[in-house]
């Protein structure tokens, strides 16, 4: 691996204090996979490796912001983003003004848990864990609260999200028509979702 000539005097010095924050990697947790396609949250512990640069080689946890800070490039925002993505924009960064041709990988060594609320005329109401590397709509997640119960009104799931903004928004959802395969729609949960399952008008 090449280093740009401009920046060498800067990677003489990450080399004198890297070695004060090394340390040995962290190993994933039983049953974690890697998925190239999970949007990193919040909390979420990652590993980042530049290939043939072990000074470079990071361990963080991310931010509330959803921010991670890398030895040169500094702060990146890694909303919304999947780990491929997180990969390209770090490999672009270096590659900008550090490192010829960086080879990035980045690797999500303890995933923060994710949780919605399913309440009502469910047979378990409670939290409902995401599965960790996975997405979940809303049929499974009431599925994993124990399915619905006999007096519940499929046709009429509440959702309530709260927005980027911090407000409440809700949404009705014919539940019914998805499970019956009436309906294409498919409604991604997110962290802290509230999904309210209502009981049929008798």
């Amino acid at each position: 691996m090449r280093f740009r000539p401009l920046r060498l005097l800067s990677l003489v010095f990450l080399g004198l204090f890297g070695s004060l924050q090394a340390a040995e990697p962290a190993q994933p947790s039983a049953g974690t996979a890697e998925a190239t396609d999970y949007v990193l949250q919040p909390s979420d512990l990652i590993r980042v490796l530049i290939f043939q640069e072990p000074d470079l080689l990071r361990e963080v946890r991310i931010t509330q912001e959803c921010t991670i800070t890398l030895p040169l490039i500094g702060t990146i925002d890694l909303r919304d983003r999947t780990v491929r993505q997180a990969e390209e924009i770090i490999r672009s960064l270096y590659d900008r003004d550090y490192l010829v041709n960086p080879q990035v990988n980045l690797t999500v060594l303890e995933y923060t848990q994710r949780t919605v609320q399913v309440v009502g005329a469910v047979n378990q109401p409670g939290a409902v864990v995401f599965p960790p590397e996975q997405k979940m709509g809303l049929v499974e997640a009431i599925a994993r609260a124990g399915g619905q119960s006999r007096l519940a009104d499929l046709k009429r799931v509440r959702l309530t999200r709260t927005n980027a903004e911090g407000r409440a928004e809700n949404l009705i959802i014919n539940v019914d028509d998805m499970m019956k395969g009436a309906s294409n729609e498919k409604y991604l949960l997110q962290k802290g979702d509230i999904v309210f399952v209502p009981e049929r008008l008798l």
